[in-house]
């Protein structure tokens, strides 16, 4: 059953399948730290788990991550295998067809490579150079829509296999750590995290670009579950236990100020 709800009156949207159950399951990649990760005793832990946790208990539920890999997280919601989603998804008018987003960060996409950029790599194009990033991400659909077609453009070859993808993001820096990949594109934050654990291997390269909000994804239709995971995100950037939650993770320059449904710039 339910525990008492910090916030009764999101409580009371919570609908009857989740109170009469009294958890919310939270489908999560594990694999992109500092969002979401396993620390050295394999727990799931994170900014995202930290702000579920919080989102939860707001509405009177405990929180259930469950790791997944981020190409199935979409598909599983609309699916009912997990109520909801936070793995640091970047809202997209594409995205919000499938599933209701509510936007809780705002960051942009940067570019890693190893320290020196021994390949020389251009960061305005990173036309024919080898380009690791995660599956279906926004990263990966950088290559394929604006990247690729710019180079072939200009009449230059291509990054390879529209990018080398992965199904982790471990996977994507281990990538470009061993010189397997000359570059890896991902959200600044994980890049930023990625370059200060590399222990001097790796560096970030030029500046972050594309900023666009990050949401929390919910079963479309599912309004009432929607308005109140909006609700707690706000009531928590109100009360300043959202801005605590990122300062200690060492991302509060991705806060925002509101919580918005389905707030998709592109």
């Amino acid at each position: 059953m339910s525990v008492q709800a910090t916030d009764p009156a999101l409580g009371r949207l919570v609908p009857d399948r989740l109170r009469e159950k009294g958890e919310i399951v939270i489908a999560t990649d594990a694999s992109y730290a500092p969002m979401e990760f396993k620390d050295a005793q394999g727990q799931i832990v994170g900014v995202d788990i930290d702000l579920g946790r919080a989102i939860a208990a707001r509405l009177g539920l405990a929180a259930r991550f469950q790791d997944a890999r981020f190409d199935g997280i979409l598909a599983g919601v609309k699916a009912g295998k997990y109520d909801l989603s936070i793995s640091d998804f970047v809202a997209t008018k594409e995205r919000q067809k499938v599933v209701d987003m509510v936007t809780y960060l705002s960051s942009g996409q940067a570019i890693a490579v190893r320290s020196g950029n021994p390949d020389g790599v251009d960061p305005r194009l990173l036309c024919g150079v080898r380009v690791a990033v995660q599956s279906a991400t926004v990263a990966a659909d950088e290559i394929k829509e604006s990247r690729n077609p710019k180079c072939e453009a200009a009449g230059k070859a291509p990054i390879p296999g529209g990018g080398d993808k992965y199904d982790l993001q471990t996977q994507v820096t281990a990538a470009v750590a061993a010189g397997r990949a000359s570059a890896m594109i991902a959200d600044e934050v994980i890049v930023d995290y990625a370059v200060k654990q590399s222990g001097g291997r790796l560096e970030r390269l030029g500046a972050p670009y594309n900023h666009a909000p990050t949401a929390i994804v919910v079963p479309k239709g599912d309004g009432e579950l929607t308005r109140a995971v909006q609700g707690a995100v706000q009531g928590m950037i109100d009360d300043g236990s959202y801005g605590r939650i990122l300062q200690k993770w060492g991302v509060e320059s991705s806060g925002v100020t509101r919580a918005v449904i389905n707030g998709a710039t592109s």
